[in-house]
């Protein structure tokens, strides 16, 4: 089943507010690339108490556009969906700036010795070599990042007399990614979870498989009526659209399977099949989200790693059963 993505909200200007429902707020920043689609989408929720979810990279056009869509206006509270450097980094000077506390499930989780073998293929082995692939096009992590206020799963942490916010904690993109609830209007803003354009990144150490789909499950349980994706339109639809997209991934899993079961036993083989009408710029993430599959495979008993390791990303794996 295709995803039906609508990307239709970012054919809005960037850098430039722009009223999407009675209580939203949309600015898009001027970022585009192949993580970001367009640019981030940092909304603002209120009137004159208002509260920004996102507020996005470290971006002078786009500094520039909030402080103009919040003049005149109380900030009330300062929401982070997750700790990547499209996300998080313009909070720290909306806090200096309005005093407005930060809301998250918590900072980005550091690992200590981890070593990270994706700047180590072989170029006969990396199809993004060749289409020159750069450090600045990786997905960067905001590690400076903390909350002011630690939010738990289900609390509603921010109310004002036009609309209120709980937490909805939804790990696998990163361990502490959440989405925003906000009842009244049927909405959740859904960050990185769901995106309007594209599937999501699972990237490891802090991207984990498991936990994304368990919260695929989480969300679509929930049966909200909107979903405002921090990159692409929103999803009108969210039921169908959500089954299709836990559905894909569902597929890429058994597509996994299939290609070790054929003798295809290495990530790099098994992206150049499973991706092969994908951009190769895009075969890096793939990798990762392989990976990402491969390691909850592992530990469910379906793969195994060939040299009995830990799966890695340069390791080689075979069916177990």
């Amino acid at each position: 089943m295709a995803i039906p993505f609508v990307p239709r909200i970012d054919d809005a200007p960037r850098a430039k507010p722009q009223r999407v429902t009675p209580l939203i707020e949309r600015v898009i920043a001027d970022n585009p690339s192949k993580f970001t689609y367009h640019g981030t989408g940092t909304y603002i929720v209120g009137g004159r108490e208002c509260a920004v979810i996102d507020p996005g990279p470290r971006l002078e056009s786009h500094r520039l556009a909030l402080a103009a869509a919040l003049e005149g206006r109380t900030v009330v509270g300062i929401v982070v969906t997750h700790c990547h450097g499209d996300h998080s980094p313009l909070a720290a000077w909306l806090h200096e700036t309005t005093g407005a506390p930060r809301f998250a499930i918590g900072p980005h989780r550091q690992y200590q010795g981890w070593v990270d073998e994706d700047d180590r293929f072989p170029d006969e082995e990396d199809d993004t070599e060749k289409v020159g692939v750069d450090d600045e096009e990786k997905e960067t992590i905001d590690l400076g990042f903390a909350p002011d206020v630690a939010v738990r799963d289900g609390e509603t942490f921010l109310s004002t007399r036009e609309f209120s916010m709980a937490a909805v904690a939804t790990p696998g993109h990163t361990s502490n990614h959440m989405c925003v609830a906000m009842p009244e209007e049927g909405t959740l803003f859904t960050g990185d979870h769901v995106m309007g354009w594209s599937t999501t990144v699972v990237s490891p150490p802090d991207g984990d498989m498991r936990a994304y789909i368990d919260s695929m499950h989480k969300v679509i349980a929930r049966n909200d009526s909107i979903l405002w994706p921090t990159h692409g339109g929103p999803v009108t639809d969210p039921q169908p659209f959500l089954a299709a997209y836990l559905g894909h991934r569902l597929e890429r899993e058994r597509q996994i399977v299939a290609e070790i079961a054929a003798g295809n036993t290495t990530i790099p083989g098994i992206v150049r099949v499973v991706y092969a009408g994908v951009d190769k710029r895009l075969h890096r993430p793939a990798r990762r989200s392989v990976w990402s599959h491969l390691r909850k495979l592992c530990d469910d008993g379906v793969v195994a790693t060939a040299d009995g390791g830990a799966p890695r990303l340069l390791g080689e794996y075979r069916i177990t059963r």
